[in-house]
């Protein structure tokens, strides 16, 4: 007899593990498949950043979601390491995101003064941000310090939520292609895969940029896209620089071992994964720029992600309108590792009929795909 499943995930990133840890936490029989391995895509090519106020601001509607989901890693990385014994790196050594010109800076200077005083958000002259971060160049215009940001090792996290997540009893098969969905009626009912067919009282698709090919097999459409981004990493002798630097374009995110990785490009519309010189030689110029010593580094290597972005800018996270026992979680782009442990929580919420109030004042602007 085949064993019955309360939750089937699509997608064995970072999104679809989180998910799946949650939900086993709370008793489910939840069954992960993956076309690949565990955090083998977008998961593994990211930097871990959790940076709140680097791309987001007060008026975004993502910046509640993403700072309730930053602040719940102190415990997430201890409650893994306890299940799991794995390290993901977790680190708060808070952020710099650099201002090159008198625009920018005033900008940024507006932002630290509408920041919560929680936060501690704290802009910091030339002078200042030399002394923070003496290897940066002389020539930016200051920075806005956000100490309460920090960063993770990726892969080690979505590789510890998918191994917590078969500790507390979940089933993971990896190498497993999904290509359709089993439909009654109007409910889907299981997925059609290399394997065979799986039955399961709800569904996930949390399958990142590669989505809309499976949805697109009982007529939705995400309005998304992949974006492609490019990153490389070097080994430092001695230490550059102590918290992430941020600018447009180009950061730089240190890493145990005394290691940098520096990011990402951005090609749209690509699935696409391999490393362009064009890509490597700008941001390599970028990041020089700014960290004029890195020039004096070991290169290590270079890799790539494909990355899911919506036309309207936001994660697409709740259920479908059309389908009954369905439910979509991707969409979050550069902010996947970020919004990781909020996402499995608002999802586990979700299927057990829990009002979350940050999904519901958020997730109506995801309709778009019903």
């Amino acid at each position: 007899m085949a064993k019955q499943f309360d939750v089937l995930i699509v997608g064995g990133g970072v999104i679809g593990c989180s998910i799946a840890y949650q939900l086993s936490k709370r008793g489910k029989k939840v069954l992960v498949m993956e076309k690949n391995r565990l955090a083998s895509k977008a998961s593994k090519a990211a930097a871990g950043m959790l940076g709140v106020h680097t791309e987001l601001t007060g008026g975004s509607p993502l910046y509640r979601l993403a700072q309730n989901s930053r602040n719940l890693y102190p415990a997430l990385a201890q409650e893994l390491k306890e299940v799991t014994g794995m390290d993901i790196e977790y680190v708060e050594n808070g952020m710099i995101k650099l201002a090159r010109t008198e625009e920018e800076a005033q900008n940024l200077v507006t932002v630290a003064s509408q920041t919560e005083q929680d936060e501690q958000v704290e802009w910091l002259s030339p002078l200042k941000l030399s002394a923070f971060e003496p290897h940066l160049s002389k020539q930016v215009a200051g920075g806005l310090f956000i100490p309460r940001d920090g960063n993770v090792a990726a892969p080690k996290l979505t590789e510890a939520l998918g191994l917590a997540s078969v500790r507390l009893g979940a089933d993971v098969k990896e190498y497993t292609d999904v290509y359709d969905f089993i439909v009654e009626g109007s409910r889907i009912t299981g997925v059609q895969t290399s394997i065979g067919s799986y039955s399961a009282s709800e569904i996930i698709v949390a399958g990142g940029a590669w989505s809309q090919s499976l949805l697109g097999k009982i007529g939705l459409t995400l309005h998304s896209f992949p974006v492609k981004g490019e990153c490389f990493s070097v080994k430092c002798p001695r230490e550059l620089v102590e918290r992430t630097i941020f600018t447009e374009g180009c950061y730089i995110v240190p890493k145990v071992g005394g290691r940098l990785l520096i990011g990402a490009t951005e090609h749209a519309n690509t699935f696409d994964e391999s490393i362009s010189v064009s890509g490597m030689m700008s941001l390599m110029k970028k990041a020089t720029e700014i960290l004029p010593d890195l020039i004096h580094t070991d290169w290590e290597k270079a890799w790539s992600g494909i990355r899911p972005q919506t036309h309207g800018g936001l994660p697409m996270i709740g259920r479908s309108e059309r389908w009954e026992g369905l439910s979509i979680a991707t969409g979050h782009y550069r902010n996947g590792i970020l919004l990781a442990p909020i996402t499995g929580v608002m999802m586990a919420d979700l299927l057990e009929g829990k009002e979350n109030p940050l999904l519901h004042s958020y997730v109506g602007s995801s309709r778009k795909w019903n």
